[in-house]
């Protein structure tokens, strides 16, 4: 889920079977403050292990509406990382 700094949703997806969303939303969010908002509950139950992480929540700033953003979020149960991908 993408949420506006304003914290109204503006997208929403599900990953696919190589855990990657293709498409989130709109191609022309205007510039600003973001928060992804990953729902790992559900993935780590899926497959049957538990998680210290039930969510994980990734705020970004969108500073060129034009430009791709990928922001991988690497998981573990008990861990995670993020990173701005190209």
């Amino acid at each position: 889920r993408v949420v506006s700094g304003g914290s109204e949703p503006v997208a929403g997806a599900a990953t696919d079977a190589d855990g990657r969303v293709r498409s989130l939303g709109s191609d022309d969010l205007a510039a600003g403050t973001y928060r992804l908002v990953f729902g790992t509950a559900d993935y780590f139950s899926s497959i049957g292990a538990e998680t210290f992480y039930p969510q994980v929540a990734v705020e970004f700033s969108l500073a060129d509406s034009g430009q791709h953003y990928h922001v991988p979020l690497l998981l573990s149960p008990y861990g995670y990382s993020t990173y701005r991908g190209s």
